[in-house]
């Protein structure tokens, strides 16, 4: 039982990913999470207001099994499938980090510099996250879909768009790490 906690190995973990979209694929449905706010919205009466809301919702409920499958998931997986270790991160990236005056998260998910209450309620975080979300939120819905959609669903069924969106994603997270980042969080 010791090798269910902790993280699993690569070829595991992509192999049930593999699985799940042979069986999605069967049934003719896609796999992605950013449409899934789209069909809250619809739920909770957004069609009034926006046309982009407008449409028969019912037809998406199913996708909406795979939030409720990420967050309970994720919640059995911390609390009972965890051995304690936390989020292991390679030294190098730790040291780089520091540099930029960010806190190695020492088993946290996410360091306290960027993702903390004291960040978010300073001019500069809010900035940073009001600005982030804007841009996340206007690419998802420009790329068609967001990257759990377009990189697992629309790869596996040889979509070219989603091809064009990944590596897109791929050159946006290598200039925000290697640019971006260093220019927001350069220590004086």
């Amino acid at each position: 039982m010791e090798y269910i906690y902790g993280t699993w190995h690569w070829a595991v973990s992509g192999f049930l990913i593999g699985l799940t979209m042979l069986i999605l694929t069967y049934f003719g449905k896609s796999f992605g999470m950013s449409s899934n706010l789209r069909t809250m919205c619809t739920m909770a009466g957004a069609g009034k207001f926006s046309d982009f809301f407008k449409f028969d919702w019912r037809e998406q409920k199913w996708s909406l099994a795979v939030v409720l499958g990420a967050f309970v998931g994720g919640f059995i997986a911390f609390y009972f499938l965890s051995n304690g270790s936390g989020v292991n991160i390679n030294p190098n990236t730790v040291s780089q980090l520091q540099t930029l005056g960010i806190d190695a998260p020492n088993g946290k998910l996410m360091p306290d510099a960027i993702f903390s209450i004291e960040m978010l309620q300073s001019p500069k975080g809010f900035a940073i996250l009001l600005i982030g979300g804007l841009l996340i939120g206007f690419g998802t819905r420009y790329a068609g879909g967001c990257t759990s959609g377009h990189a697992i669903s629309g790869l596996s069924n040889f979509q070219l768009p989603s091809l064009v969106a990944v590596i897109g994603f791929f050159i946006g997270g290598l200039a925000m790490a290697h640019f971006i980042l260093p220019l927001i969080f350069k220590t004086a």
